[in-house]
């Protein structure tokens, strides 16, 4: 049996138990459903966009269930996401964003 990707395991969670909890965070809720349908629509988005297999997309966010939603939806579209820890200086972002366009992994 072929491995699946961490979203193709939470999709067929999704399918299982779409109104079950999926994530709390600070007294905030989602289903998986509601997951599901978030990054699904953000996915979409990010693909309009030219999110692609391979593409690098920088995620800069606190912890949140955001955070959660944009990791999620950058690879339902078929990106990477590449952490970007919220607080560290600009230039130090901008090497990081520099060198995820040039390395050949993240």
């Amino acid at each position: 049996m072929p491995k699946l990707c961490v979203h193709e395991q939470f999709e067929a969670q999704v399918r299982e138990r779409p109104d079950a909890v999926a994530v709390e965070y600070e007294g905030r809720r989602l289903s998986y459903g509601e997951l599901n349908e978030r990054a699904q629509r953000l996915a979409r988005y990010l693909q309009e966009a030219g999110v692609e297999v391979e593409s690098r997309v920088g995620i800069h966010v606190e912890r949140s269930l955001e955070q959660l939603i944009g990791i999620l939806g950058v690879m339902k579209a078929g990106g990477t996401y590449v952490p970007l820890e919220v607080g560290l200086p600009a230039e130090r972002i901008r090497y990081l964003v520099e060198d995820a366009r040039s390395s050949g992994c993240c």
